[in-house]
């Protein structure tokens, strides 16, 4: 090794010993005519060396110093470093690489740089504390999670990464073969299909640290290429699932943080909008939905007689944050959400100091009764805002869920970390309209809970599927389910779905044939590892925890891709490029 210890590791323990440590130049300053100060930084931390004042590096510069520890003169010492009580003396340097002056400072001011600057010189940006840091934490997760599903008997099973397109609801990204032209491979949106066939070939308890890909839109959770724990299982019931899953997960949040997390609870779907607004609620705060439909059951105000269903927030003691014009912002929000409109109420106190009053526009429309209720079942105390939506009953709740959110959830990086599991979705959202027939909540493969399959044709919107997602912090952190291995259910499936036998032999039957070879029960699971590390890093954008992550445009800043194809190569391929349209 070049090296014999670490800059950041280097303590009063070590004064006398003649050590080498190498790294970048983090900076250089003039102590006196015949000495300077090199501050040397690699992966670990940063260490002072004396050095003759006639060394010539910079910042940036790769270099060796060999020189012995000592202890920092009085005065000196720097209590915010954790090698501030010592500095190498007697250094000698050996410049490895000189460097240019890099864009941008390597430091916490690179937090202010544009993003599109720091991801075309991202292997400088990778040098800074918080990059290291990130990627660091990321790694000790992966290994955690590993160990997890090794030490429970998972065998980690490699699939392909070229397959066929499947029925997975995302865009797929698209290979050309050469051998075959005018044919394509897709690259994988998940495992799905394969590790589904590993259980029918008795592998039992698989998983693997997959590569994903799926062509969608990016935003602050969502890239191009991502990472999961896929895994998956036979023999077992939703239980089974959720606790293996859990102890990786748990196991990966205390090798980080050093605590164990409290084991995850579990809220239903149903319960999760009801209460939350959302299938994916931040239980860190508290502003649950309050049901009111029954509290304007008799109403003669037009807005919430017609409703199908009314709820409310209370933003405790947020009444004299918001003026009218950021209320009528608020309810343009709201609208935005897609409610035809937002109720507010201001809650004051009457002039004798003997009750409650609510200030609004619509309090008018509104009779006593009516007013006093909505008090006491919102707890409302003088100086509380109530924001009330009435529409249809998912429209109500997911608009009051988006304004929970607004008004209440704390950042990322602001603790703790509160896990839920959301369990029992729905098996069908909505009804395609085109055909009338009912929607997949998940895919095509989930099953029903057993107590709901007579439902299947008499009442399909009422039947729950055995899905499960694992949410942190307000965050979908994976999904997963128990999958239809009996051949005659993932008929009748099919067929409110509309597909009939033969279109479902042509598309899926290259994954449901083998099944008639006896298939397992079996279900599983699939954390997203980049969501989980941000989290746990406090980050809110999943970019800063991925090495070479693509900006929201997807064009990378560093290497130019996407880019263009020699014809040449796209003849081989079989492929032409069409002209743009306007």
């Amino acid at each position: 090794m070049m090296r014999t210890h670490l800059c950041g590791e280097l303590r009063q323990s070590h004064i006398g010993e003649r050590v080498t440590v190498t790294g970048w130049v983090n900076r250089r300053r003039e102590h006196s005519q015949h000495l300077a100060f090199v501050d040397l930084r690699d992966h670990t931390g940063l260490v002072q060396c004396v050095v003759d004042n006639s060394v010539d590096v910079r910042s940036e510069y790769v270099v060796k110093v060999t020189g012995t520890v000592t202890q920092r003169p009085d005065g000196t010492v720097n209590d915010g470093l954790e090698t501030g009580q010592i500095e190498i003396t007697e250094a000698e340097v050996e410049v490895l690489s000189s460097a240019e002056p890099p864009p941008f400072p390597l430091d916490d001011r690179a937090d202010e740089v544009d993003e599109m600057v720091r991801l075309r010189y991202r292997y400088l940006d990778l040098r800074r504390d918080r990059m290291q840091r990130n990627l660091r934490i990321r790694s000790t997760v992966n290994a955690a999670m590993r160990a997890a599903m090794v030490d429970q008997d998972f065998v980690e099973v490699e699939t392909p990464m070229l397959m066929p397109t499947t029925p997975e609801g995302a865009r797929e990204f698209v290979v050309p073969s050469r051998q075959q032209p005018g044919s394509f491979y897709a690259l994988p949106q998940s495992p799905q299909l394969y590790k589904q066939l590993l259980m029918v070939g008795g592998i039992d308890r698989y998983f693997q640290i997959a590569r994903c890909l799926r062509d969608e839109d990016l935003r602050a959770d969502r890239q191009y290429e991502f990472m999961q724990l896929d895994m998956e299982m036979s023999f077992v019931d939703v239980d089974d699932v959720l606790a293996a899953v859990e102890v990786a997960v748990l196991d990966a949040a205390e090798a980080v943080t050093g605590e164990r997390p409290e084991p995850v609870p579990r809220i239903t779907w149903l319960d999760a909008m009801n209460r939350y607004g959302t299938d994916k609620p931040d239980i860190r705060f508290d502003m649950e939905l309050i049901e009111l439909t029954d509290v304007f059951a008799d109403t003669e105000f037009k807005a919430f007689s017609t409703a199908e269903a009314i709820k409310g927030i209370n933003a405790t003691g947020a009444a004299g944050d918001w003026g009218r014009n950021k209320l009528d912002g608020l309810t343009d929000t709201a609208k935005s959400f897609g409610a035809k409109g937002m109720v507010w109420m201001k809650v004051g106190q009457d002039a004798d100091g003997g009750g409650l009053t609510l200030d609004s526009p619509v309090a008018k429309f509104l009779s006593d009764t009516e007013q006093k209720s909505l008090i006491e079942r919102t707890d409302a105390q003088v100086g509380d805002l109530l924001l009330l939506i009435a529409d249809n009953w998912h429209t109500t709740c997911e608009v009051l869920g988006e304004l929970r959110n607004r008004l209440g959830r704390p950042p990322v990086s602001q603790g703790p970390f509160k896990y839920l599991w959301v369990v029992d979705f729905p098996l069908f959202v909505g009804v395609d309209e085109a055909t009338g027939h009912p929607k997949s909540g998940h895919h095509p493969f989930c099953h029903p809970r057993p107590e709901d399959i007579p439902k299947l044709e008499s009442a399909p919107m009422e039947v729950r599927a055995w899905a499960y997602d694992l949410v942190l912090n307000g965050w979908e952190l994976g999904s997963g389910s128990i999958r239809i291995h009996d051949h005659a259910l993932q008929q009748r499936v099919f067929g409110l779905l509309g597909v009939n036998e033969a279109e479902a032999d042509a598309r899926f039957g290259f994954f449901l044939n083998p099944f008639k070879y006896g298939a397992p029960p079996h279900g599983g699971f699939a954390v997203g590892i980049e969501r989980l590390v941000a989290i746990l890093a406090g980050e809110e954008n999943i970019r800063e925890v991925i090495a070479f992550p693509k900006p929201q445009s997807g064009l990378d800043p560093m290497t130019g891709a996407p880019s263009e194809i020699d014809g040449g190569k796209l003849a081989e391929l079989g492929v032409r490029v069409l002209p743009q349209t306007d």
